[in-house]
């Protein structure tokens, strides 16, 4: 059998056996057919039968109704300044100062060796059918990593800014934002507070791309690729946040949000999901032809217990000004909507005696079973008259509360006489909902006094600031794109553009809602961008006090309109000269680092204020800190063998807090402890080891280097308790043997 043959059998049930009702009930033997031939595939080449298999279960697996779309080849990632290894894939690169595309087909080193060229790779074509050789400089070839490669990851520090003390740093990391997902399963594993992140809108315009290929408005695929691309980072997204509290949140427009909504839907399937539209920009984008568009949509995925701490505003409105004056909360006690009927809560039928002389509410009266005729009830004195719970259509209803719960809100005053109506000759009666009764307790309404009959009258607080809910249409000024986002950065990095950028004060609201009441929440954005989040967090913190900190992840890739040019000068992609233009390197680090110190690149002081709910100079900067790295990739034996160490210590920090010292070498005394973490190298110094780790206060992490699983769970008992023992490299070596791309 071919493998050819294979391929058109995969065809043939992909369209027939997945996509087509009818042919969804094919015999046994059909399937039968088919498992035959990957397995013959599989004896022939076990990758491709693997790949075979895989995509026939997935297929296979797809259910008749929510969101099918292709699950393209994984994505083929560049790795310009990765440094070339034998055994390594590469793509050979076009020449210096060409601008056409490269040759796409993958390559393995099978041997490098120096002639007087330089440096030369012998290469063989990787998944031909035939073998094909040929010689490259190494200068000429580019490492690539596909994401079902195991990548074991380090990080190298290339920079930062320390001015809040002892805060935790704030992250910025260069690298591809799956593989940097895939480090922080070794670090932040259940960890995460909150996911904000604005994937690129798959516009069609050139602003991202698939496989090194940028995505065009006329791809038929283009759909299926941008959700394979979102729901392999999502996937591993999920293994990071918080499954007892945590919030993702994803902007979008109006290109994807339906495929996203039903591929978020399919992916928590235990979470709440709302989605809320927000205005960005009051004039409108023009659309010909169309309406104009005004806003852009924001999912929020909430796992846990995780739920939206009010803050004030409805975001809808302006804040309300009630300027002490009496305001009426009070609600109609008689049930409307559904379950509204007598027999819907029988317990909830029950007369409100009333004095109509006195024009107010004598007592509450029992419930009565449903069998009981209410004429038959008779008033506890001649002069009272009964009013029911009747509903608009004359008949019987139900109150919201039990007449136990109306005592007692009758005697607290939180239950009152509502108007008579002659036309229908009955009395309506009202309340004050539990969520009243809060923000009584909370200061945020004042009881002023009581009416004739002891209900309560209430104003709202001038000093206590009313507290709601939002609602799920936004409508903010400072929500604008233009003054919240562009200006921002034409004031911080003067001269440099970023296309769209979110307005600061949009991404530091929708953050609030989830973290004002968690001061040390971990915030992360792996579509970081121009890195609006991290200045959001940052801001957060001033306001509060707070000790929050962000992880930016963002590659380097240079803007689509600058490459041209670049090439044209004879650059490429790990070019010192290139790598400047990219967007970490470019954008995201100088605006980090500008906002803390206030400063822009240039050292001149930040012109303009912040605006809204925290006003002052931008030229102040913040009492914060921040570290900037870049993503490496090392080899399972490097690491084994502590050749490694310096890249791996970035990590082993980061998973401790990312606060305090690093430990960036291996230490001379077999030992080291520092604020947040301790290192035990030479275990045959344990017992100096653990004394110091019980003298530091606030060490979370015990980091022991042995391969004798019995010396590790021996030091491990004599740690304290708060202390969480890990063992060097076991853990991280297998974190990644089973956290490896698809």
């Amino acid at each position: 059998m071919k493998v050819n043959s294979v391929h058109c059998d995969l065809y043939w049930v992909k369209n027939n056996y997945c996509c087509n009702k009818t042919t969804q009930r094919q015999t046994g033997a059909e399937v039968s057919r088919l498992t035959d031939l990957i397995a013959q595939a599989k004896a022939k080449d076990p990758q491709l039968g693997a790949d075979l298999d895989r995509e026939f279960k997935a297929l296979s697996s797809r259910l008749p109704f929510g969101l099918n779309f292709e699950r393209h080849r994984p994505e083929v990632v560049e790795l310009p300044q990765r440094p070339i290894r034998k055994g390594d894939k590469v793509r050979v690169l076009p020449e210096r100062g060409l601008t056409k595309k490269g040759d796409p087909r993958l390559w393995q080193i099978k041997a490098i060796h120096k002639t007087g060229e330089g440096k030369m790779a012998d290469l063989e074509l990787l998944g031909a059918e035939q073998p094909e050789l040929r010689t490259v400089g190494l200068d000429d070839l580019v490492v690539i990593a596909e994401f079902r490669d195991t990548i074991y990851p380090g990080l190298v520090s290339t920079g930062k800014v320390h001015r809040g003390g002892d805060k935790p740093f704030h992250t910025v990391i260069n690298g591809e934002n799956y593989h940097v997902l895939k480090a922080l399963t070794y670090t932040h594993r259940g960890k995460v507070d909150v996911i904000y992140i604005d994937p690129p809108y798959n516009s069609g315009a050139r602003d991202w791309k698939y496989n090194n290929d940028y995505v065009e408005g006329d791809d038929l695929y283009r759909h299926s690729k941008w959700l394979a691309m979102i729901e392999r980072r999502l996937l591993v997204a999920k293994e990071l946040l918080n499954p007892a509290d945590s919030v993702l949140i994803v902007t979008i427009d109006e290109k994807e949000y339906l495929r996203l909504g039903l591929l978020l839907e399919q992916m928590f399937p235990e979470a709440r999901i709302q989605m809320v539209s927000s205005v960005i920009n009051h004039s409108g984008v023009a659309r010909a032809k169309e309406f104009y568009r005004a806003d852009e949509y924001l999912f929020f995925v909430f796992l846990g217990e995780a739920a939206v701490t009010p803050t004030g505003q409805d975001m809808l409105n302006p804040p309300e000004s009630f300027e002490g004056k009496k305001i009426d909360l009070w609600r109609r006690l008689l049930r409307s909507g559904t379950d509204a009927r007598r027999e819907d809560s029988e317990r909830q039928f029950y007369p409100f005696w009333i004095d109509p002389k006195r024009e107010c509410i004598h007592s509450v009266g029992d419930y009565i079973p449903l069998q009981v005729n209410s004429c038959t009830v008779t008033p506890p004195l001649p002069e009272l008259v009964a009013c029911w719970p009747i509903r608009l259509d004359d008949s019987e209803g139900r109150w919201q509360i039990s007449a136990e719960t109306a005592r007692k809100g009758l005697k607290e005053g939180t239950v009152r006489l509502g108007a008579y109506t002659r036309t229908r000759g009955r009395w309506s009666i009202s309340y004050l909902r539990n969520a009243e009764k809060e923000r009584i307790k909370r200061g945020e309404l004042e009881v002023i006094s009581r009416d004739q009959n002891g209900a309560l009258i209430l104003k709202q607080s001038e000093t206590v600031e009313r507290v709601k809910n939002p609602v799920s249409v936004w409508n903010q000024r400072s929500h604008n794109a233009g003054a919240g986002g562009s200006n921002v950065i034409r004031s911080v990095i003067p001269g440099r553009r970023f296309p769209f950028p979110k307005s600061l004060y949009a991404v530091e609201d929708a953050l609030r809602f989830f973290v004002a009441s968690k001061p040390d929440a971990v915030v992360l954005d792996f579509f970081s961008g121009s890195g609006t989040t991290a200045h959001a967090v940052i801001r957060l913190n001033r306001q509060d006090r707070g000790r929050r900190q962000c992880i930016s992840v963002t590659n380097n890739e240079v803007a689509a309109n600058e490459q041209k040019a670049l090439r044209e000068q004879g650059l490429r992609p790990g070019d010192a000269e290139w790598e400047q233009h990219g967007i970490c390197d470019y954008i995201t680090k100088p605006r980090v680092q500008a906002t803390i110190t206030g400063k822009t690149p240039d050292g001149k002081p930040i012109k303009g204020d912040y605006k809204f709910a925290d006003e002052f100079p931008m030229a102040e900067g913040f009492e914060e800190n921040a570290e900037f790295f870049t993503l490496t990739y090392e080899t399972p034996v490097s690491v084994s063998h502590n050749h490694a160490f310096a890249r791996i210590a970035p990590l082993l920090w980061l998973r401790a807090g990312s606060g305090g010292r690093r430990i960036d070498k291996l230490p001379d005394a077999g030992w080291e402890v520092v604020e947040s973490y301790g290192l035990l190298v030479d275990v045959d110094s344990a017992t100096p080891f653990i004394k110091a780790v019980g003298k530091t206060k606030d060490l979370r992490m015990a980091y022991i280097v042995t391969d004798d699983d019995r010396r590790f769970q021996a030091i491990a008992h004599r740690l304290p308790d708060s202390v969480e023992p890990v063992r060097l490299y076991e853990s991280y070596l297998s974190n990644f043997s089973f956290a490896n791309g698809e």
